[in-house]
């Protein structure tokens, strides 16, 4: 067993987990915090991911409240035999009116909307919703709770696409171009970062468990 003495001098990983894929992903519509369950390839996505994503041997797993994280992470949990630990703030951004809508859509009410996105600018997700800063701002103390939790361990957290790389453009102290040249989360694919608690980088991203694994 390893002692506490031990885990002080051993870093803490954080395994961040998109999601499986989404009849809505699919289609190209956004979901936002909307409550839309995984489609049957995200099924499989999830269940192939899990004995992957389990070999970091977690010692806890978190997820979003959303139904599509927590559908995502009950194929890990029972690879790892751990409970789901679910959070609010680890939601994907918040879309307000935009929810359900494609980018065809979205640009009928705001035409500059597309071409803000391309050139990396964090624009809001419709007039009431988040835009990246919000999401960091919201997701990142549950990280800051969850390593200080397990530090010295490794925990995984089953979010979102948008919503994990704001967190990960937090802990890594990054500005929203530089998170944004990252490129989105495949869905079931993650991102690890290891640190001490106050300083992070990242060791992996946009992992995803090779074909055929189930």
């Amino acid at each position: 067993m390893t002692s506490a003495a031990t885990r002080l001098h051993e870093p803490t990983r954080l395994v961040l987990v998109r999601h499986g894929e989404t009849e809505w992903n699919l289609t190209g519509r956004m979901q936002g915090q909307l409550d839309v369950g995984l489609n049957t390839t995200g099924l499989f996505q999830a269940q192939a991911m899990a004995p992957v994503v389990a070999q970091y041997h977690p010692v806890a797993l978190y997820s979003s409240d959303s139904q599509r994280t927590v559908q995502t992470a009950s194929f890990l949990a029972e690879q790892v035999r751990l409970p789901i630990i679910t959070d609010p703030r680890l939601r994907e951004v918040d879309v307000g009116s935009w929810g359900g809508l494609d980018l065809a859509q979205v640009s009928e009410l705001d035409p500059d909307f597309g071409a803000a996105l391309a050139r990396g600018e964090d624009r809001r997700r419709s007039p009431e919703g988040e835009n990246g800063a919000d999401v960091a701002a919201r997701i990142r103390p549950a990280l800051d709770e969850i390593a200080r939790r397990h530090s010295g361990l490794t925990t995984v957290i089953v979010s979102h696409g948008f919503a994990s790389r704001m967190a990960l453009m937090s802990m890594l102290g990054w500005d929203y171009r530089t998170a944004f040249s990252l490129g989105g989360l495949w869905n079931c694919a993650w991102g690890s970062l290891i640190g001490d608690g106050s300083t992070w980088r990242l060791e992996s991203y946009n992992r995803a468990a090779p074909p055929g694994v189930s």
